[in-house]
C-alpha cells in the first residue's frame, strides 16, 4: 500500500455492490486499472465505485465521478448515489443533497425512514439523445431482436436515455427463462447502441409492479441497478402497461419509482452499509478496516 491511499466505504442498495471513495481535497482519481484490479479482488466484489470529489462549482454539494467494474465511466448510478448520501448523511445530519455526474445534477432527500429518494431526471426519448446508431421515430419498440428470425427470443425493446443509455425487453413468463449472461453481453455492445447499452428484461405483473433482470453496462448481471429501474417504470408507462408510479422488483430488493406531472423520475429506496477500508488509487491495491452492521 502506498502513501496515497484513499478511505472507501463498502456498501450495496438493494445488493448492487458500491464503493463509496472518499476523493474530496484530492486532485487525483482512481485511475481505470485501479478500478479493474479491485474488481477482480475477491474481498471487494463491486459494481460501481462512486468517487466523491469536491464541488467544480458552488451550486452543488460534491461532484461524483462513476466507474464500472470494467475500469469504463459511467454516467449514473442511482442505487449508488443513494449510498453518497446515506454516507454524507452519517457524517452531519444533512437530508438534502445536490451532486454533479457526468449525466447531469442530482438532486437527493434523506427521508424519515431512512430510504433515500434520488431525483434521476429528466428521460430523454428521441434517438440521438439515447443513443442509437439509426433514425428510429418511436423508440417505444424499436427493430431489434436476438434468436432466430421467425421466432425471436427478444425482439422490439424500449429505448431510454435515464443518465445513460437503456434497452428493456418485454417477456410475459419467467425471466429466469432467459440466459441473460449470455445475450447480455451481445445485445450490450450491439452496433445500434454507440455508446453501448444497459440491457433489461422486464415483465409486468400488475399496473403498479414490474419485476426486471438487468445486463448492466461495464458491469455485467447485477443485483440491481437503480436507473434501468428508472427507465422501466418510464418506457413502461410511456406504454401504457403501468401507471406513472410502480414498485420496480429486482433480485436484490424493489425500489419505488415514480415519473412525475413535471417529467422527473423520483427513485426511492434503503441502503446497506457494509465495512470500510482504504485503497491505492493508481493499482488498486486496499485494505479493509473496519467491519459495519448492517443498516
Amino acid at each position: 500500500m502506498t502513501t496515497q491511499q484513499m478511505n472507501f466505504i463498502k456498501m450495496n442498495g438493494i445488493g448492487n455492490k458500491i464503493i463509496v471513495a472518499d476523493a474530496r481535497g484530492r486532485s487525483e482519481e482512481i485511475a481505470p486499472g485501479a478500478a479493474v484490479a479491485l474488481s477482480t479482488a475477491d474481498a471487494v466484489p463491486f459494481d460501481q465505485i462512486m468517487e466523491v470529489r469536491d464541488p467544480s462549482q458552488p451550486d452543488w454539494d460534491n461532484d461524483i465521478r462513476i466507474l464500472n467494474s470494467d475500469g469504463s465511466l459511467a454516467q449514473a448510478c442511482g442505487n449508488g448515489t443513494r449510498c453518497v448520501v446515506a454516507w454524507l448523511h452519517g457524517q452531519d445530519g444533512r437530508r438534502d443533497f445536490k451532486f454533479k455526474t457526468a449525466g447531469g445534477v442530482l438532486a437527493c432527500h434523506y427521508e424519515d425512514d431512512d430510504t433515500i429518494t434520488v431525483d434521476m431526471g429528466s428521460p430523454r426519448f428521441d434517438w440521438q439523445e439515447i443513443p442509437l446508431a439509426e433514425e428510429f421515430y418511436d423508440t417505444t419498440g424499436i427493430e431489434l431482436q436476438i434468436g432466430p428470425i421467425d421466432a425471436p427470443i427478444l425482439h422490439t425493446p424500449s429505448v431510454v436515455n435515464m443518465g445513460n443509455p437503456h434497452a428493456i425487453f418485454w417477456v410475459v413468463d419467467d425471466l429466469e427463462n432467459y440466459d441473460l449472461e449470455r445475450f447480455g453481453p451481445l445485445l450490450e455492445n450491439h452496433p445500434i447502441f454507440p455508446e453501448r447499452a444497459n440491457i433489461t428484461l422486464a415483465r409486468v405483473h400488475a399496473e403498479d409492479h414490474v419485476q426486471i433482470r438487468v445486463w448492466e453496462r461495464g458491469a455485467g448481471i447485477t443485483l440491481a441497478c437503480g436507473s434501468a429501474a428508472c427507465a422501466t417504470l418510464v418506457a413502461a408507462a410511456r406504454k401504457g402497461l403501468t401507471q406513472r408510479a410502480a414498485r420496480i422488483s429486482l433480485p436484490g430488493g424493489d425500489l419505488q419509482i415514480e415519473w412525475t406531472r413535471q417529467n422527473r423520475v423520483l427513485m426511492t429506496g434503503p441502503v446497506e452499509f457494509e465495512f470500510t477500508g482504504s485503497l491505492d488509487p493508481e493499482t488498486g491495491d486496499f485494505e479493509r478496516h473496519q467491519e459495519m452492521e448492517p443498516s
